[in-house]
């Protein structure tokens, strides 16, 4: 189904299609602003302009997302991104989480551990989406996936090098990674549900199932936790809630505070 086909669309593919645009466009969103406080704090240089360069081009994803939506309706992209309460976000909760304790212009205390095997798997996640999503029914969001997926090649290499490397140093770094992997499987499981319309987005062929979506992340991470020595998990868990229905921590309303802030003061300002 293509753009032209808006007007036509029955209410039950249009609520399962709006849902699923708003899980892709609000974890993007979220994400790429945590990324873009480590700017100016990643262990290096070449890693400041590399995890900017990552996080630009996720915003620039959520963009295109929100753009979707503003087709089908459902508002125009500024307010889409930034006028949205935090109960009204469908972001996993995984990804509002801060980065550390401090504030990113004060006492910054950031876990670059955490940094790197959220980032990762999320991406490696994402990937796994947009793979299923070039095959969607609504043909502009498998346009936009194949864009996508062109940026997540970069992407995943760039956190996949990251995680091997810190994991095989062994020390205090492979300490500090075993604890980000643990605190990242507590949530895990709300990156990678599709919520409560789930089997209605499978339905109408927007994407696969989350099972089928489920399997193969996890077939494709089992080769690099061997290669580390690492046991994949049976289960991942939702410990700080399920952001698909709207359970959010207060961290992504702090959050949401500073990345609306310009837009309140100045709603006819570009975002």
């Amino acid at each position: 189904m293509n753009k032209s086909d808006i007007s036509s669309l029955d209410s039950a593919y249009k609520s399962a299609l709006t849902a699923l645009l708003f899980q892709l466009a609000d974890d993007d969103f979220i994400l790429a602003y945590r990324g873009s406080e480590w700017l100016g704090l990643a262990p290096h240089i070449e890693e400041d302009v590399a995890f900017s360069s990552i996080s630009q081009d996720t915003m620039g994803h959520a963009a295109m997302f929100y753009k979707l939506l503003e087709d089908l309706g459902e508002g125009n992209v500024d307010d889409l991104a930034h006028s949205r309460p935090a109960e009204g976000r469908r972001n996993a909760v995984l990804l509002e989480m801060v980065n550390g304790p401090g504030h990113y212009l004060s006492h910054p205390r950031y876990d670059w551990a955490f940094a790197v095997v959220r980032n990762y798997f999320y991406v490696q996640s994402k990937k796994i989406r947009m793979d299923s999503l070039k095959n969607s029914a609504y043909e502009p969001l498998s346009q936009i996936a194949i864009k996508v997926n062109m940026e997540l090649f970069y992407h995943l290499l760039h956190w996949k090098t990251w995680f091997i490397q810190l994991m095989n140093a062994g020390g205090e770094s492979r300490k500090r990674m075993d604890e980000a992997i643990k605190k990242v499987f507590d949530d895990f499981d709300g990156v990678l549900t599709l919520g409560l319309m789930g089997s209605e987005m499978n339905k109408h062929g927007l994407i696969e199932s989350e099972d089928t979506l489920k399997q193969r992340w996890k077939s494709s991470m089992v080769p690099i936790f061997e290669s580390v020595n690492l046991s994949m998990p049976e289960s991942f868990g939702m410990k700080s809630g399920n952001g698909r229905i709207g359970e959010h921590i207060e961290d992504l309303s702090a959050a949401l505070a500073v990345l609306s802030e310009v837009y309140n003061i100045d709603p006819a300002a570009s975002w």
